[in-house]
């Protein structure tokens, strides 16, 4: 019985650094850029776009291609927010790589 007392400590301690982390995910702050920083977009721990910035340069450019760099500077920061949640959750699960688990991005 004293195993399954450990299983339920540790249980408790994920449960603990999972909650924390999820504070702590809503704090994170990314930033992705593109056509040579002519494009940057913020987004927010929950994957929320904060700010978008154009260089004055860029609104000279055609509208297809003003979108297609929004597109890539989202997805840029996008993937950055994914690495950063990534590394916090693995902060609170000790590494344990709890299988499947996705943040919903």
């Amino acid at each position: 019985m004293n195993d399954f007392n450990k299983i339920l400590e540790k249980a408790k301690e994920i449960e603990k650094k999972m909650k924390e982390s999820q504070e702590n995910l809503k704090k994170i702050e990314v930033n992705g850029v593109s056509g040579g920083d002519a494009v940057s977009v913020s987004l927010n721990g929950e994957g929320e776009m904060t700010k978008i910035l154009l260089s004055q340069n860029l609104l000279k450019e055609d509208k297809e291609i003003i979108q297609d760099l929004i597109i890539a500077a989202h997805n840029d920061a996008k993937n950055k927010l994914k690495s950063k949640t990534s590394e916090e959750i693995s902060k609170a699960t000790g590494g344990l790589g709890v299988p499947e688990f996705k943040w919903p991005l």
